[in-house]
């Protein structure tokens, strides 16, 4: 390495520590064959359920180069998101919803990329560098270049693990025109642990692959329709993400909470009640998640997954909660209130709303799930 990359490296690092990154890695913006191929098999496989932006412009999305040809350096920059208790303990209660640790808190995208820009704009004004900034709003492919960039491995449970911050980083990037040195790769330190995989509710890892059409994450968050009914009692109180292959990690042992106060969690977020949740409309449901990554679900989406652990929750009470829901103007909703309704309220109430609703319900899945 010549004394001019490390000393550029080495200001670069201390800049972005200093504006509160965790982990700070350089590769190259070179093609990587294997990495082409093994996204062409996933996407043969059809492992993209609904992400359908998954499958546009592929040579875009497997090398920098295919997304910027000018790029010849990409700076990967993580954030510790480190939750400060064990994020299972929202399932302990089924009258409470469960939310992901990354989704509890602010934004990460707003947060992240506010951090990014600075870096890239100091970057581009001390060294007259060209540069482009990216988290997860763009066809990159963060967690192999992370890799590449020496800050994580892709774990068994395909998310990427650090030694030093376990299985909670955000990833961001910053392409530039710079021609610098990379980091060496980090290695699988997995081993044979298997934690992650049992771990797993649906059962949507094996041999360090995910198939997300069974994970929760993608079937609260990217799904856009029905969830399959032999998985829904699979979800329990889940209703927004999943972070069980997570929160299993040992390498967590190394995992500190997060300093940074934009990823604390929120305490309305934190084990939020379902019959609470049950009552938004599209307005209150705006309002509480204003600035969070949850808004983006929409409400009818949401309100699928809070029903659906309403049915799981074993209380009756929450089947009034449901029955309130059978009219909604959202054929998901409706749907998701039938399916709560018929596991929780007494066959002879359920036959007396079944009789009353079937009559002027006109869509078809709201009507199966009434008669199947």
């Amino acid at each position: 390495m010549d004394a001019a990359g490390a000393a550029l490296k080495q200001r670069i690092r201390a800049r972005a520590i200093e504006l509160g990154f965790a982990s700070v890695g350089f590769a190259s913006a070179e093609s990587n064959p294997r990495l082409a191929s093994d996204f062409s098999a996933f996407v043969a496989d059809g492992r993209q359920g609904d992400m359908d932006w998954l499958v546009r412009d592929p040579e875009r999305r497997t090398a920098p180069r295919g997304l910027w040809p000018e790029a010849r350096s990409v700076i990967v920059l993580g954030e510790n998101y480190g939750p400060a208790t064990d994020p299972r303990a929202a399932l302990a209660d089924p009258t409470h919803g469960a939310i992901s640790v990354y989704a509890r808190g602010r934004d990460y995208h707003d947060a992240m990329k506010k951090k990014l820009k600075a870096l890239a704009r100091w970057l581009a004004e001390s060294e007259r560098a060209e540069v482009k900034v990216f988290v997860d709003t763009a066809p990159v492919m963060e967690k192999p270049l992370a890799q590449k960039a020496g800050i994580g491995w892709q774990g068994r449970h395909t998310n990427l693990v650090s030694r030093d911050f376990g299985s909670w980083m955000f990833l961001g990037e910053i392409f530039t025109t710079l021609e610098l040195p990379p980091d060496a790769p980090e290695f699988d330190h997995c081993g044979t642990c298997r934690d992650c995989e049992p771990a797993c509710p649906t059962g949507a890892l094996a041999g360090g692959k995910i198939e997300p059409r069974l994970c929760i994450s993608y079937l609260t968050i990217e799904h856009k329709g029905h969830i399959p009914r032999a998985l829904r009692p699979k979800f329990g109180n889940r209703i927004y993400g999943c972070d069980d292959c997570l929160a299993v990690c040992p390498w967590n042992k190394f995992a500190s909470p997060t300093a940074e106060p934009a990823y604390f969690a929120r305490a309305e977020l934190e084990a939020p009640l379902l019959a609470e949740l049950a009552r938004l409309d599209d307005a209150s449901f705006r309002a509480m998640f204003s600035g969070s990554p949850i808004k983006r679900l929409g409400r009818d989406r949401f309100m699928r997954n809070v029903l659906i652990a309403i049915g799981n929750s074993g209380h009756a009470e929450l089947g009034i909660v449901a029955r309130d829901l059978l009219g909604d103007p959202s054929p998901l909703v409706r749907a998701m209130a039938v399916w709560a309704v018929r596991r929780l309220l007494s066959q002879d109430e359920v036959t007396r709303l079944s009789a009353r609703r079937l009559g002027d319900e006109t869509d078809g899945d709201v009507r199966s799930e009434w008669t199947d």
